[in-house]
């Protein structure tokens, strides 16, 4: 019988306990999402919405996108523009625009203010200026996948709900980045959108989000975290959602799609940007959230040391063991997440580049660290 080092008896508990801790996430939080049900609306009624967009300098962006956003097929809701202090064409858009829909309310900024970091500022505006509790929230270089975006995120409004989480996909391009950032984003919003049906919500994206107007009142808005530049959306969602307060939309006709970032550079800075708001979250999200990045993180450290320090045919079959378990939970999870989210041609990517995307994700939050905040630009 083969004896085992102390060396390898650990590594093997620390690799198997790692893997354990993968498949609890996976099975009992990620398959919320990869198994759910499409769920009947919670109303058959059009209440009113106020769609809000805040935008600097976003004339290109809003030529391309906002026509689509105010011929919505929904009976009653306006869109709600606050220009913040653009020196482009965005004004002369704007006021041209208005003209051909009567239900296009434009804010201008026309000054602005310093001491007031990202777009927390020009969105309470907009907020604050909206004719409807039911706020559906969006950015200028997004546009709807079909005319029933409102009506969708709509229907989940009861007497009971306060938010609706939707899903905001990046258009797919060719080139390795583009992959990378849908596959980020597939990763991001399968543990967002798992905790939200788990009934743990902890964050929304601005491309696609909802609430209601009293419910941003109450909490008085971003005050709680005005001084962090980002986090209008997850960090206010983080604060605000509840279990009994949150639907989640996830049908496809209720995406909205965004450009994608074309530098690495540019990429980076607005993958920095959400990682360092992750700081702000509540104290078990960040927990949460930590416990699956780091047991990721061991499971392969554990994994190549234990291929390094033996080559007992037992261990090496444990390690064969666990590889083939964990890729195939992979397999099935993130293929029907993958179909749910509409984004099929992700899977074999998800697969071979995992290791090097977790590996990217440790270095740019590290790099948070030592990274001060930055202005909306």
């Amino acid at each position: 019988m083969a004896q085992f080092t102390p060396v390898e008896i650990t590594l093997s508990v620390i690799l198997l306990a790692s893997l354990l801790v993968q498949l609890i996430y996976y099975w009992i939080l990620f398959s919320k999402l990869a198994f759910s049900q499409k769920q009947p609306p919670a109303t058959t009624a059009h209440p009113p919405v106020s769609v809000v967009i805040a935008a600097r300098n976003e004339y290109h962006h809003l030529k391309k996108n906002l026509p689509a956003i105010l011929e919505q097929k929904y009976p009653d809701f306006e869109v709600v523009v606050v220009n913040h202090a653009s020196d482009d064409e965005t004004a002369d858009y704007l006021k041209e625009l208005k003209n051909g829909y009567p239900h296009l309310k434009v804010i201008t900024i026309e000054q602005d203010l310093n001491f007031f970091h990202g777009k927390k500022f020009p969105l309470s505006i907009g907020i604050k200026s909206a004719a409807h509790d039911l706020l559906l929230l969006t950015d200028a270089d997004c546009h709807p996948v079909s005319p029933y975006w409102i009506s969708r995120m709509a229907s989940n409004y009861s007497e009971t709900t306060e938010v609706v989480i939707g899903y905001g996909p990046y258009e797919q391009e060719k080139g390795f980045l583009n992959k990378l950032i849908r596959y980020d984003t597939f990763l991001v919003a399968m543990q967002y959108l798992s905790y939200a049906l788990a009934g743990k919500p902890y964050m929304g994206v601005g491309r696609n989000l909802s609430y209601r107007k009293s419910l941003f009142m109450k909490h008085k808005g971003f005050i709680s975290h005005y001084s962090v530049a980002s986090g209008d959306d997850d960090l206010f969602i983080n604060e605000v959602a509840t279990k009994n307060n949150t639907l989640v939309e996830l049908s496809p006709e209720s995406f909205i799609f965004s450009e994608p970032k074309h530098s690495f550079t540019a990429w980076y800075r607005q993958k920095l940007r959400h990682l360092t708001t992750g700081k702000s979250y509540r104290a078990k999200y960040k927990f949460l959230l930590g416990t699956f990045s780091l047991s990721l993180g061991i499971y392969y450290l554990s994994l190549v040391t234990l291929l390094v320090v033996t080559a007992k045919p037992v261990l090496l079959y444990v390690v064969l063991g666990s590889v083939l378990l964990r890729i195939l939970s992979l397999l099935i999870i993130h293929n029907k997440v993958l179909n749910k989210l509409q984004e099929k041609q992700l899977l074999l990517f998800s697969l071979l580049w995992e290791p090097i995307h977790l590996l990217l994700m440790f270095v740019i939050g590290f790099m948070g660290l030592f990274t001060k905040a930055t202005r909306w630009k």
